[in-house]
């Protein structure tokens, strides 16, 4: 895929070159903070009018917005696991979302108590499917190149046992979710802090619960049951202040991904937080008392716009604490999300305009590769030594880890997707990717390509469909006028790109092939 950029290089190669020296004169720490399922347009930085966010946006006053950033794919697991591995969806080992013990196929609502009890009782059953062990990560290459490392939130690339829970894969410490399934409460009985399950306040209640029976949907305190003691949110913010406290007073330099759950669903924030925005948004008419695979939830709205400004204040309290400890000037910030919002019924992507230019209805926003799927949020703050504004630079999460390579002094696998966007930030010559690809296999099967303002896509690819659409995304961004019939040479040349990019996936995991027919 990247003809000039597809080979083995030392990042401290690159900074003697001077490809990326950095502006403090040492290697800088590195903080990603990465949102679950948060759009586009839920930012202040890119537009969002009614959710607040002035720590972030004030990040990003002061670093680089990009404009044109993908994820690797529309789901968590796939999209982590690139951001991992520095390979897009076409080479990567994870491209679907499946756990390792799936749900039996049809099972409805009334029978899922077992399945939750049974993850819930054995870690053998937690988490998704895994990563090979053994596998260079974006966390072994910060560790071997002198980092200290962690994540906090959620893991979902492998649980407890399976050779790809967090420290097989890099990390010094963990703590937070393995397993996306038991992330969907933001009130868990207990969270994992390596391989060790830490119990809190709360009780263990699967996400299916419903409301009491006669109990009244509009009055609040008949959902006091869902909202326990223990927030998952803070949990994971005072281990997070006081890793980052101890590592800075270490003699490293160290490397930290806070992967929030928020705002995933179910919508779930300390009730002053939602009676904010109920004051703000207005009294809403129509409590989700009956969400499918998540809690009722009173004030779906209220509750998601105070979710995301939540973790926007313990923003606010991360840069005063990187202030307080003398580091903040030299700490990188990367914030981003795992991929575009849901439409559920504890997702309001359309209330808020969550795709901000781009659509984000159901089968436009989270589990499509439409923009309002792949499209992300994207800004880089380190201290005073960027130039603020805003980047067109077209990338893709793969480009993370050769990035944080060539500023850690790391070596990038061979055959890693990714170009790094350090000239993005201090104003040099920026490499670009020849094209960007993406295939998923759920949702019936999709194939898309970005070459420049050309995007090609092709759904249902599943059900054996080889049609591709395509849109110019510079004057279309909301993929409304398929042009494909006017361009032929363009779809033929996308094609052959799809052709070249696809490999079947590693032994072992069929679950997440794509049978591709091409034309």
């Amino acid at each position: 895929m990247l003809k000039a950029h597809r080979f083995p290089v030392a990042g401290a190669a690159l900074l003697a070159l001077g490809a990326c020296s950095s502006p403090t004169g040492q290697r800088p720490n590195v903080i990603i903070l990465l949102f679950d399922d948060l759009g586009y347009g839920d930012l202040g930085c890119y537009g969002q009018s009614l959710i607040e966010t002035p720590q972030i946006d004030s990040l990003a006053a002061q670093g680089i917005v990009f404009t044109d950033m993908y994820t690797a794919a529309p789901l968590s697991a796939p999209s982590r696991c690139s951001i991992l591995t520095g390979l897009h969806s076409g080479h990567s080992q994870i491209r679907g979302n499946d756990e390792r013990w799936a749900r039996p196929e049809g099972m409805v609502l009334s029978e899922a108590d077992w399945y939750f009890d049974a993850i819930h009782n054995n870690p053998d059953l937690e988490g998704q499917w895994p990563l090979e062990p053994g596998t260079p990560t974006l966390a072994t290459m910060m560790r071997d190149a002198g980092y200290t490392t962690a994540m906090i939130g959620k893991w979902g690339l492998g649980g407890p046992g399976s050779g790809s829970a967090p420290r097989d894969m890099g990390f010094d410490y963990f703590y937070g979710f393995n397993c996306q399934m038991l992330a969907h409460s933001y009130y868990p009985d207990y969270l994992w802090e390596n391989e060790t399950k830490v119990f809190t306040h709360n009780a263990y209640m699967p996400v299916n619960r419903r409301l009491e029976p006669g109990a009244d949907p509009l009055d609040i305190r008949s959902y006091d049951k869902f909202n326990q003691k223990d927030y998952s949110c803070d949990l994971m913010y005072e281990r997070l202040d006081n890793w980052v406290t101890r590592a800075a007073g270490g003699d490293k330099p160290f490397f930290l991904m806070w992967t929030t759950t928020v705002p995933h669903s179910t919508v779930q924030a300390p009730e002053e937080e939602v009676m904010y925005y109920v004051r703000k948004l207005g009294e809403e008419k129509t409590p989700i008392t009956d969400g499918g695979w998540y809690y009722p939830v009173l004030y779906p709205l209220s509750s998601y716009a105070a979710m995301i400004t939540h973790i926007d204040t313990q923003v606010g309290h991360l840069t005063e604490r990187l202030r307080e400890l003398g580091i903040y000037d030299n700490t990188l910030i990367i914030i981003t999300s795992d991929n575009g919002p849901a439409a559920n019924s504890n997702s309001p992507g359309e209330y808020f305009r969550s795709g901000g230019p781009f659509k984000c209805r159901k089968g436009w926003g989270k589990s499509s590769l439409h923009e309002g799927g792949i499209r992300m949020p994207f800004v880089v703050s380190w201290g005073s030594h960027l130039k603020p504004g805003t980047s067109s630079y077209s990338g893709c999460f793969t480009d993370l880890y050769p990035s944080l390579a060539c500023l850690a002094g790391g070596s990038v696998p061979e055959g890693c997707d990714g170009v790094s966007f350090v000239p993005s930030l201090l104003g040099g010559r920026q490499p670009e990717h020849e094209y960007l690809y993406w295939e998923f296999p759920a949702s019936k099967g999709w194939l898309a390509v970005r070459e420049g303002p050309w995007k090609g896509l092709v759904q249902n690819v599943a059900d054996g469909c080889s049609q591709m659409e395509l849109y110019n995304l510079s004057d279309d961004p909301q993929e409304s006028r398929d042009v494909a019939s006017e361009h032929p040479e363009i779809v033929k040349r996308l094609w052959q790109h799809i052709q070249d990019s696809h490999s079947p996936v590693p032994s072992g995991n069929p679950k997440f092939e794509l049978e591709i027919s091409y034309p």
